[in-house]
């Protein structure tokens, strides 16, 4: 068993995502995430894609687009981690890789498809670590993180923004 992350585990700032998960089988979460936002996400019109609820706030495809740009970013970072490096990982600016990433000028069911790929990438590299790979810790964007945190993060940063999603953009748009 897995178990949940420690407090000092992840930055203060990332227990908003983490308490968005429940459970201690975070590798089955990861799993079973995926159906449910592919789901989701089917119920989304290209037209619907394009909507923001304000000028300056990204449409659903840039959510959609940022929400797999992280978790590759956090996988990478788990990966990193698991493996055991030392040196310090970098942060990353999320708004501009939202505005370069050039998401609004992609087709829906393309972004759709992208971050099921990403997904199932990382429920592969999370089934594949050895058991004490979970508890290695690092340094990313200055700020101590393990694996274990990282697979918590990754769920409840896709799960935060499906909730903002359904919350504030599909309700307006419908």
């Amino acid at each position: 068993m897995i178990g949940r992350p420690e407090p000092n585990e992840a930055a203060p700032y990332y227990s908003n995502y983490i308490d968005l998960v429940s459970g201690d089988n975070i590798t089955g979460v990861i799993e079973t995430q995926l159906e449910e936002t592919l789901s989701f996400l089917a119920g989304v019109s290209e037209e619907q894609s394009l909507y923001r609820y304000a000028p300056d706030k990204w449409s659903v495809k840039q959510l959609v687009g940022h929400v797999t740009d992280a978790e590759r970013i956090f996988g990478y970072r788990a990966l990193s981690i698991a493996r055991g490096e030392t040196r310090k990982l970098p942060g990353f600016d999320e708004k501009n890789y939202g505005a370069t990433g050039e998401f609004d000028r992609r087709p829906w069911n393309d972004l759709v498809a992208e971050l099921a790929t990403v997904r199932q990438a990382t429920v592969a590299l999370f089934g594949g670590l050895p058991e004490e790979a979970w508890e290695r810790s690092g340094v990313a964007n200055d700020n101590a993180i393990s694996v274990r945190g990282l697979a918590y993060v990754i769920v409840g940063h896709e799960r935060h923004h499906l909730n903002v999603l359904r919350e504030r953009y599909l309700q307006a748009a419908t």
